[in-house]
């Protein structure tokens, strides 16, 4: 097989696509292990909320700071834009699909770790709003952790601003979705520089 017409793939490029191989496929597992993991916790702590707690009458756990209050929300995260019920519903729909196309591309823990998360979450607060009442699409998602000046919300609601956080940390460092780093290929292109370069 050519890479170009007239040009064979040499040794190292063969290293090279071998190595990229190897890396991905873990990436790979880790992403798909943090997103089943996160959306098993989600639906496991909402299931039961609904079965353990009664609605608006919240449960103290660590006195003010921490309360356990069921509530079902039509809105987003946070119960924001209660009144976009469906539209709310297609975009984590599309979240979804642009995080399993990403996936293919995967060669950071850390990416990897907050694909997970966003996918995870993404599906579980989808999967309330297919299949809970009233309505499919039209779901109310269950919320149920409370803490003080703050919405109710639910682990899948932490899972995507952890992901958000984790993506902006990531993108500071300049570290990118297959693996680079920005600092590594300014001093790759600098080497390659000095080498080129009469003695």
């Amino acid at each position: 097989m050519q890479a170009t017409s007239g040009t064979s793939l040499t040794d190292d490029d063969h290293a090279t696509l071998s190595d990229q191989s190897s890396t991905s496929h873990p990436r790979i597992w880790l992403w798909v292990a943090v997103a089943a993991l996160t959306f098993l916790l989600d639906q496991g702590t909402k299931f039961w909320a609904e079965h353990t707690l009664d609605e608006g009458d919240p449960q103290q756990v660590i006195g003010d700071l921490l309360q356990f209050r069921l509530t079902h929300n039509p809105g987003a995260a946070f119960s924001m834009g209660t009144g976009y019920t469906v539209v709310l519903t297609l975009i984590a729909l599309t979240v979804i699909v642009v995080c399993i196309r990403l996936a293919r591309r995967l060669g950071s823990t850390g990416w990897a770790i907050g694909l997970g998360l966003l996918l995870g979450g993404a599906l579980g607060n989808v999967t309330d709003r297919i299949l809970r009442d009233p309505a499919p699409f039209r779901g109310h998602v269950v919320d149920f952790i409370e803490v003080p000046h703050w919405p109710v919300f639910n682990l899948a609601d932490t899972a995507i601003c952890v992901a958000a956080a984790l993506f902006v940390l990531l993108s500071a460092r300049g570290i990118h979705l297959d693996g680079r780093r920005d600092g590594h290929v300014a001093v790759s292109a600098e080497e390659s520089t000095s080498g080129a370069s009469p003695s």
